[in-house]
């Protein structure tokens, strides 16, 4: 048997090069080449064949239904946009908007609402995202910007800021569960849009990327309340340094006024 000169490492090697992209008929061939091998070691590779296949197309069933909003509106819309926040929950930092137009027919993997996500395989997307969007676009408001005005207005003022912001200009924006005021784009607002559609999922990991980031170098900054940890939200330590040291200039009054 042919395949029986050629050693399980060999054959090993040229399966791990094949799995980096998925080729339905690449990794056909590469099965039908080996099929007769009786060894174990053989067989055992081709059960990744099928395992890694079967695991592909499910996930590429999962985004095809998270295009199921961009497909229905695609028709009457040529550029489509999805955006997200993160950080309106916690008692300092910034709130974080990203506005993103993707491919028009994106299939990238993984794509989630980032809640649902690891921080590892977030920064994976991060980087893919940032490579492939036709236009991405960040809003930011500050805790004295929040203080001034509540969370929620100063999330749609973000917002606004990152919807303006993309170039080209969309014609539609998909949101999550609410309606930017002062925009002159139209809107469909998705409840729970981060699980439910690929552009508002690929906003919301990369707002929640970047506003990681940003409270990592706050860390450095202020390290007594574990940022880089915590994030800015609530937690049990944050709290304790809170009370301890008092608040730092990123802290946002409005929201801590409980704990003193």
């Amino acid at each position: 048997m042919m395949s029986e000169l050629i050693a399980i490492s060999q054959v090993k090697s040229e399966w791990q090069e094949l799995k980096q992209n998925y080729d339905a008929m690449l990794w056909a061939a590469f099965v039908q080449k080996y099929k007769a091998d009786e060894r174990s070691g053989i067989k055992a590779i081709l059960e990744s064949v099928y395992k890694a296949e079967a695991t592909y197309l499910k996930e590429e069933e999962r985004i095809q239904s998270l295009r199921f909003f961009e497909n229905k509106f695609g028709q009457d819309h040529a550029l489509i946009g999805g955006i997200d926040e993160v950080g309106r929950g916690p008692l300092a930092g910034p709130v974080i908007t990203c506005a993103v137009i993707l491919p028009k027919d994106c299939h990238i993997h993984g794509i989630n609402d980032s809640k649902k996500l690891s921080e590892k395989k977030r920064e994976e997307l991060y980087e893919i995202l940032m490579k492939e969007a036709v236009s991405v676009s960040l809003g930011r408001r500050d805790a004295e910007r929040i203080d001034k005005m509540n969370i929620l207005q100063a999330t749609y003022e973000a917002m606004g800021d990152s919807v303006r912001g993309l170039n080209p200009k969309p014609d539609l924006m998909l949101v999550d569960a609410v309606h930017i005021p002062n925009i002159d784009v139209e809107q469909v607002d998705i409840i729970q849009g981060d699980a439910k559609s690929i552009s508002i999922g690929a906003a919301s990991i990369l707002a929640k990327v970047t506003r990681d980031h940003m409270m990592e170098e706050y860390d450095v900054l202020y390290p007594e309340y574990g940022f880089a940890r915590n994030k800015g939200y609530g937690t049990a330590e944050h709290i304790e340094a809170l009370k301890k040291y008092g608040p730092c200039p990123i802290h946002r009054a409005s929201f801590i006024g409980n704990f003193f």
